[in-house]
């Protein structure tokens, strides 16, 4: 078994409040939940406005599965135009971890 997660630090663009910040990444949330069948939430910065943190997670008894997964949810997030991806953390674990 292999679990794969990635964390990704947003900077979104003209938010001004905690609820605008909301309408920007619960559709991002919900679209990698959607589309990939992956965990995820908002997982940090809850309390500032311009800055989101957005984590996930996916199970696959197969690396390259898994790395797939993990590539088109980056890739997702990286084009969505009313967010700046500032970095991305990766880790993979296995059972043996």
């Amino acid at each position: 078994m292999y679990v794969g997660t990635l964390s990704f630090d947003l900077l979104l663009g003209d938010v001004h409040s905690l609820k605008e910040k909301r309408s920007l990444v619960r559709p991002i949330v919900a679209e990698l939940q959607r589309k990939y069948a992956v965990s995820a939430a908002e997982t940090g910065n809850q309390d500032l406005h311009r800055r989101a943190e957005i984590g996930l997670a996916v199970v696959s008894g197969d690396t390259a599965h898994l790395t797939d997964v993990l590539d088109r949810c980056e890739r997702l997030v990286a084009a969505r135009p009313e967010v700046e991806l500032l970095s991305v953390r990766r880790r993979l674990h296995t059972d043996e971890d």
